[in-house]
């Protein structure tokens, strides 16, 4: 008898700390500037996460070298479940190819938990512009090489690799222009001072409907039901330019498999909740929710794909 309840004891006493969890406040790092996508996920979740899990969560920005800084932040955390980090593909399939001497390996230094959306890429041009179609935009870049600008919202992020992608395809070529995000690039690209960009269609879509900015093509595998007079990249002449933005979430490599477990289902919870997803799909954006298991598969293929390009396009951060 003396025992059993030794053995009973010795399984409440382990099973202990899962039953708190959480017993704190919960951080999501956001390792970019408030305002934009990635951010807008993170402010999204936070208060329905609040719900499924019972604990205050706050939203943490933590901004700088392409998103690595707030990536090396959560590597470092301890691998509790209170630290998180909601994430854009930069810091996890594109910098480790782009950028020596990362302080965290994306493939070995966190728990994955969650592709959370995903959205495809638009080609815009100022309202104003002479290009009424992607075909017009092509011949243009033919005629006059490595004179349009092409603005981002910085070296290495998907809407630069995209374009590099677009003229790897198309045999043209641009200026890519870097900027310090996507707001600054829109702001311009809006101003007329530079000539097109790769935006998340979340991002520009207001500008869009508004008539500032014409869309030439967007980088889904089929047309998007916000803008279905757009025709696909492959569509308008361009194979090979399918493109996905996309957010996730990750822990530090080492969670307790039942709060991972737990974590999970309140982010699946979470992103399935009828007006969240209502809110998301209204802006472009398609929830995915997909597993560990499939988002590691995701993670490796997405690695392999921007590895690539970035060797073919001889691509730096610098």
């Amino acid at each position: 008898m003396k025992k059993l309840l030794s053995v009973l004891a010795l399984g409440a006493a382990l099973a202990a700390p899962a039953q708190a969890w959480p017993d704190k406040t919960m951080t999501l790092i956001v390792p970019f500037p408030p305002g934009g996508s990635t951010d807008t996920l993170a402010r999204s979740l936070a208060p329905k996460l609040q719900e499924k899990l019972g604990q205050t969560f706050i939203v943490d920005n933590r901004a700088g070298a392409t998103g690595t800084i707030g990536a090396t932040q959560v590597k470092r955390a301890p691998a509790d479940g209170y630290t998180l980090l909601v994430t854009s593909l930069g810091p996890l399939v594109i910098a480790p190819h782009l950028m020596k001497g990362l302080a965290y390996d994306a493939g070995k230094d966190f728990d994955l938990l969650t592709v959370a959306v995903q959205a495809p890429n638009v080609l815009v041009v100022p309202a104003a512009s002479p290009y009424k179609s992607l075909a017009e935009l092509v011949s243009a870049e033919k005629a006059t090489p490595d004179k349009l600008t092409f603005a981002s919202s910085g070296n290495g992020s998907s809407d630069h690799l995209t374009a590099e992608l677009f003229w790897l395809q198309s045999g043209a070529s641009g200026v890519h222009v870097p900027y310090k995000g996507g707001a600054p690039a829109i702001s311009d690209l809006l101003g007329g001072q530079v000539n097109a960009s790769f935006q998340n269609i979340n991002a520009v879509l207001p500008h869009i409907k508004a008539g500032k900015l014409r869309v030439l093509a967007i980088t889904s595998d089929k047309r998007s039901p916000l803008l279905p007079q757009v025709p696909t990249m492959a569509e308008a002449g361009v194979k090979g330019v399918e493109v996905y933005s996309w957010q996730a979430v990750v822990a530090p490599r080492g969670l307790p498999p039942e709060v991972k477990a737990r974590l999970h289902a309140a982010l699946v919870a979470a992103l399935n909740d009828p007006q969240l997803r209502q809110k998301f799909v209204d802006v472009g954006f398609e929830i995915v929710a997909s597993t560990p298991e499939q988002f590691a598969a995701f993670q490796q293929q997405e690695s392999a794909r921007w590895k690539q390009i970035i060797e073919q396009r001889k691509i730096s951060a610098d």
